[in-house]
């Protein structure tokens, strides 16, 4: 039987802490019904035996302190709630317990904005890692020797695993039941949770806010003379002339402030614009595409499919306030 240890950490949201509970609790019960033995044993562990959550508006009481788990198979870190800087502080005292726990061979994975704690271990550096995509350049600027994948919903790093956000950890859940008993099981339980199973992404929940939050002042004018300019023909060459810097220097800093290269970021602006357009408006596809500054159907279609993970018309169609 497989123990599954859901940490409980200090300053934790709510909505992140019951979805393990409940599955692997739930997997058992439906293995039952396909005349399988229950397979899981699922507890809450924390450094106290009562844990405030959502800012003091829930309490929950644990099953076991960190200090009486010896061992586990899985260790789960929901997401943390507020400053994060201040809610990994909070959480560090069990950082000494995860280490021991990975190292006697536990698995380790993080939900959401629990990446944050995680990647406080040292587990993930050098590694690849998901997290909610609003958080990207947060998780970045604090761990910087980390990967985050961008619009990644799951991430596997052998034994550490990360979810992007929201309600993506569901599907972080589903996969770690399907690798820990079978497909059968995972599907079941999926229908039994309302979950898209095999959605791989969270591309087309993204909202592109422009990268920002860098000290590079002639890099951020860029931005903005992009972010004004998204519809017309942008060379390098011209946006590195309007910095008044070479155009190798140009890139470089760009690449160094944004994590975007420049053709990047022009069409990460430019699907944003028409993401808007297809959320607000009536125009069909071809006069967005020339709105934010293409000509081709083809290369307008695999753009805004790389980014969002959707077609233009599927996009449309599921956000469009019209459709």
């Amino acid at each position: 039987m497989k123990h599954i240890s859901v940490y409980v950490p200090q300053s934790a949201y709510m909505e992140a802490i019951t979805p393990a509970y409940r599955l692997f609790t739930a997997a058992n019960d439906l293995a039952n019904t396909i005349g399988q033995k229950p397979m899981f044993e699922v507890e809450f562990v924390g450094l106290s035996k009562d844990i405030k959550a959502q800012a003091g508006e829930y309490t929950v009481h644990v099953d076991r302190l960190l200090s009486e788990v010896e061992d586990t198979d899985l260790v789960l870190i929901p997401a943390l709630c507020g400053d994060l800087r201040t809610a990994v502080d909070l959480n560090r005292p069990a950082i000494p317990w995860m280490l021991q726990m990975h190292a006697r061979g536990s698995e380790i994975s993080s939900l959401c904005l629990g990446a944050f704690l995680l990647g406080a271990t040292g587990l993930l550096d050098g590694k690849k890692c998901s997290t909610h995509w609003a958080y990207y350049d947060e998780f970045r600027a604090q761990y910087p020797q980390i990967e985050v994948v961008d619009g990644s919903i799951i991430t596997d790093e052998g034994k550490i695993y990360s979810s992007g956000g929201a309600n993506s950890i569901w599907n972080l859940l589903i996969y770690l039941l399907e690798k820990y008993t079978s497909r059968d099981l995972a599907i079941l339980a999926a229908k039994f949770f309302a979950i898209d199973i095999d959605r791989d992404n969270q591309r087309a929940f993204t909202i592109f806010r422009g990268q920002k939050g860098h000290p590079d002042n002639e890099i951020r004018g860029i931005q903005d003379y992009i972010e004004n300019n998204y519809a017309e023909k942008l060379s390098i060459l011209e946006l590195a002339d309007i910095a008044s810097v070479s155009r190798r220097s140009f890139e470089r800093r760009f690449k160094s402030a944004t994590n975007n290269t420049i053709n990047e970021y022009v069409r990460r602006v430019r699907v944003e614009a028409a993401k808007r357009s297809f959320e607000m408006s009536r125009k069909n596809v071809t006069e967005v595409m020339f709105d934010v500054g293409y000509t081709d159907t083809k290369a307008f279609r695999d753009v805004f499919k790389k980014v969002t993970g959707l077609t233009p018309v599927d996009y449309r169609n599921k956000y469009s306030k019209e459709a």
